[in-house]
């Protein structure tokens, strides 16, 4: 099978390397960029959010490549998430592109379709090798969440802006061209040193900003306006609220979710929403708790999970000491709006920090 996939961060490299162990072709996807979202808007519905619209186009941009299959998976609940797969099939069947779809919903929601998707992907390898590729995939997977958490950490104490983000770019394409478990781990250890390496003073105290919100939007930079990076040129040290081995854990093994977070959302929002919309508001609390100087919500326009959320934020920003700027994002948006509205909540993080240190002397 020639597989293609939606791009989410630096889970693409981990999909292509288990397609490849299961002897498929990976028709790997590049980067989103202003032209697969406009090709996903062409043909999306008009109120789909930007994940919609950008995996569209990803999906066209591989077809239209050689793809003779796409893969994805969804989530199960309340959020209209868990219908887009099959939306996707039906757009992209009308508009005459002949493919296989292999789409798996969590595999404790509904077992017997996950694992007649699982023996599909899997063909002709037995399901001891599909395993010992999927642990192999996930050791990895340990490795660039540490590589990203690291990059986050020496991104604002670098002493030339841009230079911690070029050494994780070398890093990726290491960790990306490695196939076997010794391999990954050494690999691991030489890129952690190259972001090691890169000039920062590991003394500076910086503001730390939590970053929470829908799945995609978090993980996929071109989503977010490359968030991350903007925040650490500014001097923030930021955390996201999710990482893919947080996610593996909490949402894709478990019908739980994170349970730290919902119990700490509890008081304020009871019930479960969809998507990451009661993880959003414990996170707020949980951040606040932590000594953050502050939170970022990131959601797609029209996520009713994250709406919910948001209509907490003034009352969960008042009781808990912590200011959150809510971003919602859709193909309008544009880059220079989110610039600005960071720089002034930097700034509005930073009198609040002089103000309390004033007030401690």
């Amino acid at each position: 099978m020639k597989v293609s996939f939606g791009h989410m961060g630096t889970l693409t490299t981990i999909v292509e390397m288990l397609l490849e162990d299961l002897g498929h072709e990976p028709i790997t996807p590049d980067r989103p960029t202003r032209q697969t979202l406009a090709l996903g808007a062409k043909y999306a519905p008009e109120f789909a959010c930007i994940p919609f619209k950008i995996v569209l186009g990803t999906y066209i941009e591989g077809l239209e490549r050689g793809a003779d299959t796409l893969m994805s998976g969804g989530g199960y609940g309340p959020c209209r998430a868990g219908l887009y797969g099959q939306l996707h099939d039906r757009i992209l069947k009308d508009l005459g592109y002949d493919f296989d779809f292999i789409f798996f919903w969590p595999p404790l929601r509904k077992p017997a379709h996950f694992f007649r998707q699982l023996k599909k992907t899997k063909h002709p390898h037995s399901w001891r090798h599909l395993w010992r590729s999927i642990v192999k995939c996930y050791k990895k997977l340990i490795v660039l969440d540490d590589l990203e958490i690291l990059a986050q950490q020496i991104r604002p104490r670098e002493h030339k802006a841009g230079s911690t983000s070029r050494a994780f770019d070398r890093v990726y394409k290491m960790m990306r061209s490695v196939k076997n478990e010794q391999d990954i781990k050494e690999a691991g250890e030489a890129a952690r040193r190259v972001l090691l390496d890169v000039p920062h003073d590991s003394e500076k105290k910086t503001l730390r900003v939590g970053i929470i919100g829908e799945i995609y939007v978090q993980l996929e930079p071109f989503a977010n306006f490359f968030i991350e990076e903007q925040l650490g040129h500014m001097g923030v040290e930021v955390r996201r609220s999710i990482y893919l081995t947080s996610y593996a854990r909490h949402d894709v093994l478990s019908t739980k979710g994170d349970m730290g977070s919902r119990k700490l959302a509890m008081p304020y929002l009871s019930q479960k929403v969809g998507g990451h919309g009661q993880n959003s508001v414990g996170d707020i609390i949980r951040y606040s708790k932590q000594g953050f100087d502050g939170v970022v919500q990131l959601a797609p326009f029209s996520c009713i999970p994250e709406i919910v959320a948001k209509s907490l934020v003034p009352r969960l920003s008042k009781d808990h000491g912590i200011p959150v700027l809510t971003l919602f994002i859709d193909e309008q948006t544009g880059a220079a709006g989110i610039q600005t509205r960071l720089e002034a909540f930097v700034d509005l993080m930073q009198q609040r920090r002089l103000r309390s240190l004033d007030i401690g002397a």
